[in-house]
């Protein structure tokens, strides 16, 4: 069936057994600093009709006090366990898969101060091991030493995937461009991703929320990340169409969503 044909419908009513809606920002709730359109009318009816939300984002630009703070700022405070970052799931897996293995962090003084936080051991001369993020502070220097890492065949685990980040003026890059030059410059891609799509990040948000896979929807802008971490999982994937999808890339796509809106607002009606 053609996509349009099914916007903002939910025909089977998945959305009827959904216990936690894992949310998406930047394109799904919000654009930097500006609410979309029915985004906190939305949670606030998540919550009224007895369910939850979690926030989950792959940006690693960023630790949860800028989110926490950021929220609260715009009108709408959270609880820090309503909060996943792809920093804190690929801590969560260093902790659990490499513990104790010092790590050179390619990532902003942000996410570093949540790694310190967290007793990762950081090491920029002599590390077992790399992890890439998406990181606003990178320089020249910086981008010679990961090469050189990647190089020497040491273990690289990126924070996520995303090719492009949303601003309300278009795009900015994200890691998926920067490891598009690591890989033209050495010949490698990371060994292991942890954001969405990916499972790492949907088994700890589960552990987070302990609500099961079943019992919970993805919702986000992007096929190749948010949808994808649904349907791939074993969770309900939403698409919004307030960010970077279109249905005429949703046609194309061999990720499809369960479930399309035009925004979070549309969802609100079938709660």
């Amino acid at each position: 069936m053609d996509s349009w044909k099914r916007v903002n419908q939910d025909p089977k009513k998945l959305l009827t057994g959904i216990e936690c809606f894992a949310l998406d920002m930047d394109g799904t709730v919000y654009l930097e600093e500006e609410w979309i359109d029915g985004a906190q009318q939305f949670l606030r009816k998540i919550e009224e009709t007895g369910r939850r939300f979690v926030f989950l984002t792959n940006n690693s630009s960023k630790n949860a006090k800028v989110y926490l703070e950021k929220l609260s700022r715009m009108g709408f405070p959270i609880r820090r366990d309503q909060l996943v970052t792809s920093g804190h799931a690929t801590i969560a897996y260093l902790k659990k898969h490499h513990p104790g293995q010092r790590v050179y962090l390619m990532g902003n003084p942000m996410l570093t101060d949540e790694f310190v936080e967290e007793g990762i051991p950081l090491d920029t001369k002599n590390p077992d091991m790399l992890v890439t993020a998406f990181d606003t502070s990178l320089t020249y220097q910086k981008l010679c030493e990961v090469c050189d890492f990647v190089r020497a065949g040491l273990p690289f685990i990126a924070t996520h995937p995303d090719f492009n980040c949303p601003t309300r003026t278009g795009f900015i890059p994200d890691i998926g461009s920067f490891h598009a030059l690591i890989e033209a410059s050495t010949g490698r891609r990371p060994d292991k991703t942890i954001g969405k799509p990916n499972r790492e990040i949907v088994e700890y948000t589960l552990e987070i929320t302990g609500v099961a896979a079943d019992r919970t929807a993805m919702i986000g802008d992007r096929l190749y990340t948010d949808v994808a971490a649904g349907v791939n999982n074993g969770l309900t994937g939403i698409l919004v169409l307030s960010g970077e999808t279109t249905l005429d890339m949703v046609d194309k796509s061999d990720v499809q969503p369960h479930l399309i809106f035009d925004s979070v607002k549309q969802i609100m009606p079938l709660l």
